[in-house]
């Protein structure tokens, strides 16, 4: 459309657009957001709502559509949610009172990670924004959840751990510098977040250092643990400045910026994180069967959110385990406190998001109201923690009660307040003079006209005189003719009728201006009272966000002491040694399964002395995975504080857990099943420690059964022949020639789980034993499974023939010869892994007729070969 051509309104519409070209616009117009152009074409396919038009009987009509602003939380949520960013521009007066078009500006840019709208935040998870910031050659990486105003900076060490910890934050936004974009472009290609490119300004460190400072109001930042010009100043630094340019002010709520080291906790990528099912099931992507369901008791949202955050953060310092094991074991210990606590703990709202929603100006009525039932139970959790010994829970008893918001709010606000400030009474009676006298105006209108009438009648004498009402003229007081000597002289007269008189006074008309504009009055009082008290809560957002974190965590702690009850679990040593001793262990999630089967405990026992490595044998199944996850999340659930499905556990510091189990492909990314196994691989070799723990489940089956054979042989030995002594290693095999390794390696052990021989069927004994085994079963858990039996009969045919002896005369596995360096020609030659030595002979021999050969010719043969091989 020409602009020339364009209404004032729709070029008021084009200045906002260009301001937010990257953004859809919502258009304030009266009771509806509104959508035009190309915005609205993009939306209506989105909302599924009708695209229209405007002016649609022009020739260059403009594509339209829209929808109520109350309902526009719901709106939003769904553009957000498509990735969109939403650009809200609001009518900044009053129509009725505006002279020309109403003015309009954008008060807000909401983004897939910069908002509260609660259709799209998740209780029990963070909404994390995040930025990446270089600076030098230091990679630094800041979160922040608007609707909680947390603020967590780190630095990866390198880009490869930056994607584990982005995945593991799992934001709804990363934030990168344009001139960063071609640097990082492989990084965010693999990385699958919502990626937004932000201009220059927000990332230069000086500008982010002095939003810091202003933020804050500190001189310098080294009070935070990094200097001003350093990747943590600028990644936290472009947050702040983002938030600012989408919000239009200073977020209030935004937390001091808590530096954490990656180096404190345990590291979890993806694929671990996927094959142990810790927060997603394998089966559905959902949460039924993982780790953090079953664990997850929590009663509140903070609560949800601190286990979740301290599932996926395991920790390495030892004393911080041992304050939070201390505190779930005093609360397992106190049935009853415990309980009583779990009581008081529900009903409690979500403090943090509130306190947030208080800060961005859009907490409503009913939060408050929630805030205030929320406070009036935290004096009672507090009593209850005073009989409890444990220096975590001592620091917890220490938190702020706010039973004065509970008082100031109470004070204000009816106890069921409506959602809407336009609505109307939520301030209580009494609270305000003016607001109760409007009231009583609004409600009691026929009791303040009758008293007027007897008032006048009683000063005037006039026994007739009554006081009335029209549309027209507005209130009014009759006189009969009669009477008309004794009217006072302050009547005013309004209207001659046949009969009678009719006058207005001065206070009739002051009365009548009240009761015509009381509605009005009282909205626009009560929301002044409203946002007078949501200012005075402003001053103890902190408290508020400190008592809320003390709520958090002890929820948490409660629901670890809950589960560790109900389910039979046991307190574990955690200790800076190498040895992972658990007895009678048990899987967490699979033991709460109903079954048929009776639930079948098993002991391990890894260390670097003498039990590095466990070669794990046995048919499909049989447990072999089970048994390797289960030990894998005994020791998380350990290292995050918490008590285990044990008879007994020692647990030796566990750095990182690696998972290299199923098939899975990135075919998109030009990585078959086989390529993603081998890419996973070489990351555990590459990348774990002496105190990482990890699990092998079918190395090598990807490919044809002598590679896979031999790559999962030359794997098991370079995890046991490092120098440093190498990882604590579970490896499930169904190659059965890899129980041979302990002959040739000492810290390999052979374990198998044990199965029954009944016939030609096998019966699971869930247990595993010392010891290797020799055969795998496929072909009867294939019966099992339902193959025909031909087809089970011939396999059970090929099978015979294939098998054979695989050990030398010597006793040692022919696969674990390694090939020497070449010898000269005429000297001795030394057997190869995939290579006879005496390959000419081979030959020489298939060339030999022995039927034309005469005794002497035969020992003389035998005598050069011995000559030439021997």
């Amino acid at each position: 459309m020409i602009e020339s051509n364009l209404t004032p309104m729709m070029r008021q519409y084009r200045e906002n657009k260009e301001r937010h070209p990257d953004a859809i616009l919502l258009f304030r117009m009266g009771d509806f957001y509104e959508m035009f152009f190309d915005d609205a074409i993009k939306a209506s396919k989105i909302l599924e709502i009708a695209l229209t038009s405007r002016d649609k009987n022009k020739e260059e009509s403009v594509p339209m559509c829209g929808f109520p602003h109350h309902a526009a939380s719901g709106y939003i949520s769904r553009l957000l949610a498509s990735g969109e960013r939403v650009a809200v521009c609001d009518q900044m007066e009053d129509p009725r009172k505006a002279k020309g078009i109403v003015r309009r500006e954008v008060t807000r840019v909401l983004t897939p990670g910069l908002h509260e709208e609660s259709e799209i935040l998740k209780a029990d998870e963070h909404h994390f924004v995040v930025a990446l910031a270089f600076q030098g050659k230091d990679l630094a990486l800041a979160a922040f959840d608007l609707s909680t105003g947390d603020l967590l900076v780190t630095e990866p060490p390198g880009t490869a751990l930056a994607l584990q910890e982005l995945q593991r934050l799992d934001p709804k936004e990363v934030l990168v510098a344009e001139r960063q974009a071609e640097t990082l472009q492989a990084f965010l290609d693999s990385s699958q977040f919502y990626v937004h490119f932000v201009e220059e300004w927000m990332t230069e460190p000086r500008s982010c250092s002095d939003v810091l400072r202003q933020q804050y109001e500190v001189q310098n930042l080294e009070g935070f643990g990094f200097s001003d010009d350093s990747a943590p100043a600028v990644a936290a630094g472009t947050i702040i400045n983002y938030v600012r340019q989408t919000r239009y002010e200073a977020p209030i709520h935004l937390k001091p910026p808590r530096v954490y080291h990656l180096g404190n906790y345990m590291v979890l990528d993806r694929s671990t994180t996927r094959n142990l099912e810790i927060f997603t099931n394998l089966k559905d992507g959902g949460t039924s069967g993982t780790l953090l369901k079953l664990l997850d008791r929590t009663l509140t949202a903070m609560g949800a959110r601190t286990i979740r955050s301290w599932t996926a953060y395991p920790l390495l310092d030892l004393r911080e385990i041992h304050r939070r094991i201390d505190a779930v074991s005093a609360f397992v210990d106190s049935t009853i406190t415990r309980g009583e606590l779990r009581d008081a703990l529900k009903g409690i709202g979500d403090l943090e998001r509130i306190a947030g929603k208080i800060s961005l100006r859009s907490a409503n009525p009913r939060d408050l109201v929630y805030l205030r039932n929320s406070c009036e139970k935290i004096p009672v959790v507090l009593k209850l923690l005073s009989g409890v010994e444990s220096e975590l829970v001592g620091e917890l008893r220490n938190a702020d009660d706010l039973s004065y918001v509970a008082h100031a709010i109470a004070s204000v606000l009816v106890d069921a307040p409506p959602v809407s400030l336009k609505d109307g009474g939520l301030i209580r009676d009494g609270y305000n003079q003016e607001l109760d006298e409007l009231r009583s105006i609004s409600h009691k209108g026929k009791e303040w006209i009758a008293a007027i009438e007897a008032r006048e009648k009683e000063e005037t004498g006039i026994p007739n005189l009554k006081v009335g009402y029209n549309r027209v003229f507005g209130y009014y007081i009759e006189v009969t003719k009669s009477y008309q000597s004794k009217v006072p002289a302050s009547y005013i007269r309004k209207q001659t009728l046949a009969n009678a008189e009719r006058y207005i006074t001065d206070d009739l008309k002051e009365y009548e201006n009240k009761v015509l504009n009381a509605q009005e009055r009282i909205v626009e009082i009560e929301e002044e009272i409203f946002n007078l008290l949501r200012t005075r809560l402003l001053e103890v957002i902190g408290r508020i966000q400190a008592t809320a974190s003390a709520i958090g965590t002890l929820d948490a702690i409660l629901s670890l002491a809950e589960t560790a009850a109900v389910r039979g679990y046991v307190r574990p040593t955690v200790h800076e040694g190498d040895e992972i001793k658990i007895l009678d262990g048990r899987h967490p999630v699979v033991e709460t399964f109903d079954s048929r089967e009776t639930y079948v405990p098993n002991d391990v026992i890894l260390n670097r002395t003498s039990d590095q490595i466990l070669i794990i044998t046995g048919p499909n199944m049989a447990g072999k995975s089970t048994y390797m996850r289960q030990t894998a999340l005994i020791v998380i659930m350990g290292q995050m504080g918490g008590f285990v499905p044990a008879s007994e556990a020692q647990i030796g510091l566990v750095d990182r857990i690696f998972t290299r189990i199923g098939a899975a492909d990135y075919l998109a990314y030009g990585q078959s099943t086989f390529m993603v196994e081998m890419n996973e691989t070489a990351d555990i070799l590459h990348n774990a420690s002496v105190r990482s723990l990890v699990l092998l489940d079918e190395v090598g089956r990807g490919t044809s059964t002598f590679d896979g054979l031999s790559i999962a042989w030359a794997v098991t030995e370079y995890l046991h022949d490092r120098a440093d002594g190498g990882p604590r290693t579970l490896f499930a095999t169904h190659y059965h020639e890899l129980v041979d390794i302990p002959l040739v390696k000492e810290r390999v052990r052979n374990f198998n789980i044990a199965v029954k021989e009944w016939k030609d069927r096998i019966v699971f004994l869930r247990k595993i034993v010392p010891g290797g085994c020799s055969r795998s079963y496929g072909i009867q858990v294939a019966k099992l499974a339902g193959i025909p039996d031909a087809v089970v009969g011939r396999a059970q045919e090929i099978l015979s023939n294939l098998e054979k002896e695989e050990l030398d005369p010597g006793g040692r596995p022919r696969i674990s010869r390694k090939r020497e360096p070449k010898k000269k020609a005429n000297g001795p030659r030394q057997g190869e892994l995939f290579g006879y030595a005496g390959d000419d002979l081979i030959r020489e021999l298939e060339k030999l007729d022995p039927n034309t050969l005469t005794p002497l010719q035969a020992l003389t043969l035998l005598s050069d070969w011995k000559s030439r091989y021997s």
